[in-house]
């Protein structure tokens, strides 16, 4: 019934089949690394932190992961309905016997999926206040050197060289040679704005801000300027960044959290860079209007210094010096007179205090034959009854002193009776 009998030692089990296909999808090239388009479907996002989903479009699905280190690099939030581009590999879940999709990288393809992209990434930085007017940096008024983030081979290069040079050939244009599109290019803008930060203080590499930007493109070419990882990095710049992106038209999340947006690269060497034949044109109509208050002051001046030219002390001035000395000559006389009578007058009255002194002096007296006694402690005595017998004296006379002692007093009637 069942043909030749069953060889149960060649048979494979479920769980080999499924490890057998497993290696046959990781080890083909092409499902290696594999783009697909679709609709997210059945989107799941677990506490592991792994998102789990299917892609779908009208006639198959296709169950696909993303683990949580790839997750955590999106610019948005996949959502059911969204149509994206997913790159990953194609591997196999032996317990269930189902392939699927591993997905690494996933970016919104459509118009609507990238307004939706475009819209969760601005509310997310909008809420932690990255687009707040209070934390930008002005653009330095005279810039010396910029450094500039952009492609190499790009217009927008060219067209902020030309613009620079038509307004002011004085100022340095620095590149750092960036890619603006494709897989690689949110790193190597992010490179090219750490790059100047880190030489701001290099005297010959280090800028006074910088632009980032590049010309226009379709929106999946300027996607990369709404990468978080970017507008974080700008964010974070000691430097102040202008963001140049596209055209008018075009907006992206650089353009929200950088110092400046403008239009287009060469508005933005427009913006920054002051027109130096608008300089000349400011400094000579600040002249004109300097010079006519100087001219006159000076005519104010050269009347005053004719006013003066015609004074004697300008015309004569030896006959002004010798008025002067004769003055002075003058003044000096009057103070020799002055000083020689006040000497007179002070010799007249020291000569009559000396002798109004000399007449009241007690050594006048004792040259007229009168003499002072004293008793042992220094009293003067003035009367014989203040003495005794026996009390020891010292008389002074106008030449010297004597010691004695009392023998006898006697007291005269007269003097008693006073």
């Amino acid at each position: 019934m069942y043909g030749a009998d069953p060889n149960r030692e060649n048979a494979f089990s479920v769980s080999q089949v499924n490890e057998y296909i497993k290696m046959l999808l990781e080890s083909n090239p092409t499902l290696k690394n594999i783009w697909v388009v679709g609709e997210i479907s059945g989107a799941k996002l677990y506490a592991s932190g792994h998102l789990y989903f299917s892609v779908k479009d009208e006639n198959s699905v296709l169950s696909a992961v993303m683990f949580r280190s790839s997750l955590m690099n999106m610019d948005f939030r996949p959502e059911d309905g969204m149509r994206v581009l997913i790159h990953g590999r194609l591997s196999a879940y032996p317990p269930r016997g189902q392939y699927q999709l591993i997905a690494d990288r996933m970016i919104p393809d459509g118009a609507g999926a990238m307004a939706l992209a475009f819209e969760q990434l601005k509310n997310k930085l909008a809420a932690e206040g990255l687009f707040d007017p209070a934390r930008k940096r002005p653009m330095p008024p005279h810039p010396r050197r910029i450094g500039v983030v952009t492609s190499p081979s790009g217009a927008a290069i060219h067209d902020i060289i030309r613009v620079a040079g038509g307004r002011d050939p004085s100022v340095e244009i620095i590149l750092y040679p960036s890619l603006v599109q494709g897989d690689r290019a949110a790193a190597s803008l992010v490179a090219g704005v750490r790059y100047f930060n880190q030489m701001k203080d290099h005297p010959e590499l280090g800028v006074d801000l910088m632009i980032v930007g590049r010309g226009g493109g379709s929106a999946e070419d300027l996607w990369v300027f709404n990468h978080e990882a970017l507008a974080r990095e700008i964010a974070a710049s000691q430097l102040p960044v202008v963001s140049a992106v596209g055209h008018e038209v075009d907006f992206s999340i650089s353009d929200f959290v950088a110092d400046l947006r403008a239009a287009t690269p060469s508005a933005a060497a427009e913006l920054i860079i002051p027109d130096s034949a608008d300089a000349r044109r400011y400094i000579d109509n600040l002249y004109a209007r300097l010079k006519k208050p100087v001219e006159e002051g000076l005519r104010r001046r050269h009347a005053t210094l004719d006013l003066l030219a015609g004074a004697g002390v300008l015309i004569s001035p030896e006959a002004m010096y010798i008025h002067r000395k004769e003055a002075i000559k003058g003044l000096g006389d009057r103070i020799d007179q002055t000083v020689l009578h006040l000497h007179a007058q002070s010799r007249q009255t020291l000569t009559r205090l000396t002798a109004q002194l000399e007449a009241l002096s007690p050594l006048a007296v004792l040259s007229r034959g009168y003499t002072l006694t004293q008793d042992g402690q220094g009293r003067v005595m003035t009367s014989a009854a203040s003495l005794s017998e026996g009390d020891d004296l010292t008389v002074r006379f106008v030449d010297g002193a004597a010691a004695v002692s009392v023998k006898a007093v006697t007291l005269f009637e007269s003097e008693n009776n006073t």
